[in-house]
């Protein structure tokens, strides 16, 4: 049961809790959450790694540093203004316990989606031989 709707690819059920209808134009933020959950970053650092990801090209900063303000406004994720790293001064990102969550839905819903890809191509490739015969007998006509 939904604790509240919204018009979007994800819901929270509940603490921990997450419904996900798994988009190819939401593929950023779990993308994000995975980076993350593999260790805390900065935006620049994210941004070289979702373009190695995603091999999507230039990633849009605007973009990305929205996501994480979202993320971090809905408690997924958290930051903290580090001096550690070299350079200016950078805000690294870190995922918290519902952020995990939240990136376990993700897969669960991908993985669904793969296996209804899966089957979809499947049954494509059984019908494909007869596309193409059928083709072949236009052709010969």
């Amino acid at each position: 049961m939904r604790t509240e709707h919204q018009p979007r690819c994800r819901c929270r059920l509940g603490p921990g809790s997450f419904e996900v209808r798994a988009r190819v134009e939401r593929f950023a933020e779990p993308a994000v959450l995975l980076l993350l959950a593999e260790g805390p970053n900065h935006g620049y650092g994210l941004a070289n790694e979702l373009e190695e990801l995603l091999e999507e090209g230039r990633v849009d900063f605007g973009n990305l540093y929205r996501l994480l303000r979202l993320l971090e406004g809905e408690g997924l994720v958290s930051s903290l203004w580090s001096e550690d790293a070299p350079g200016p001064l950078k805000r690294t990102y870190e995922l918290t316990a519902e952020g995990a969550a939240l990136l376990r839905a993700w897969a669960a819903s991908l993985r669904s989606g793969q296996a209804r890809i899966a089957a979809l191509l499947a049954r494509y490739e059984a019908v494909v031989g007869k596309l193409d015969n059928a083709d072949n007998r236009r052709e010969r006509q």
